[in-house]
């Protein structure tokens, strides 16, 4: 006598629901594993917001898709889309922000300030079940656990960037901007067993920037690669390559994980680099190496917390 095999259910794939602006990264996601759905949003004549989920999500995982980097206009959107999702029966809701603002201002600097890095984290944490990021600006916390109480994934982009160095860039000399990032790009330079060196750096302001590099002897033949993390002003991607240039070296290629480009930090740039690329964390002109994948498996491994002590 046999037994018939007792077929158990799967459940559905995660809802994507992209905000205005991130559908090509959604779409991405997808490709990997999930559906996308639509969010349907407007101003009022009044200037509020009317949002609407055009995508059924009960009992489903719903990952908003949303970069931050216009966090000030875009949270009352995302804040209100969240909400709608868990008021209509989602059995999960996470955010995807391939770019998370308000990192920066993390202590009180004067009497006074606001730390708004914390009243973002509790913002999101109090909307969110899970969230995942790209790299996340961390200066003096060491984790994103140490803000957010929500299961949180830092995605590292360094995989994605070495990859493309490897498949674009003859003979890389990999440069990073300042001491800090010499573990990251120490881990790029090894993936495709390139060399390595990094700048001093000294800021005395937003656009106050000024930087050295080491002795690059014996490096005359080779195409040097500007990383950055974050580029905003792009004021010490520009002094690096045109200090370069005083050396006698070659152009830049310069490569970044979020092009926040701000103003005219773009055009400047390309003025003075062989090529501009960065990672699609930030929608920009210079995007040109896809994080889908490295997020889709950071989505896949967040863990499934019970919220308030009970699960959904």
């Amino acid at each position: 006598m046999t037994r018939e095999a007792k077929t158990i259910p799967m459940s559905p794939a995660p809802l994507i629901l992209p905000l205005p602006g991130n559908d090509t990264f959604a779409r991405d996601l997808a490709a990997v594993g999930g559906e996308v759905g639509a969010v349907e949003t407007r101003r009022f004549p009044d200037g509020e917001t009317y949002l609407r989920l055009m995508s059924p999500v009960e009992g489903r995982v719903v990952d908003l898709v949303a970069t931050l980097a216009g966090p000030d206009p875009d949270f009352l959107r995302l804040a209100f889309a969240a909400d709608a999702a868990r008021a209509q029966g989602a059995a999960r809701v996470r955010l995807v922000a391939p770019y998370l603002a308000y990192m920066r201002q993390d202590k009180a600097f004067h009497p006074g300030e606001a730390v708004t890095s914390d009243t973002f984290a509790r913002l999101i944490s109090s909307l969110f079940d899970g969230l995942v990021t790209v790299d996340p600006h961390l200066h003096r916390r060491a984790a994103l656990s140490d803000l957010y109480t929500i299961p949180a994934a830092a995605v590292q982009a360094a995989p994605a960037l070495a990859d493309w160095i490897l498949a674009e860039v003859e003979r890389p000399l990999l440069i990073g901007p300042d001491a800090e990032s010499a573990q990251w790009v120490q881990a790029i330079a090894e993936r495709i067993s390139a060399p390595w060196t990094v700048m001093e750096k000294t800021r005395r302001g937003d656009y106050d920037v000024s930087v050295d590099l080491p002795d690059l002897a014996g490096h005359g033949t080779r195409t040097p690669v500007l990383i950055d993390d974050i580029a905003s002003s792009g004021r010490t991607l520009v002094a690096a390559a045109e200090l370069l240039a005083a050396r006698g070296m070659a152009r830049p290629v310069c490569a970044v994980v979020h092009a926040l480009f701000a103003g005219d930090a773009f055009a400047r740039l390309q003025a003075v680099a062989a090529r501009v690329v960065s990672c699609d964390s930030v929608p920009h002109p210079s995007n040109a190496i896809r994080l889908a994948p490295l997020v889709a498996a950071a989505l896949a491994a967040l863990p499934d917390r019970p919220r308030n002590g009970s699960r959904k």
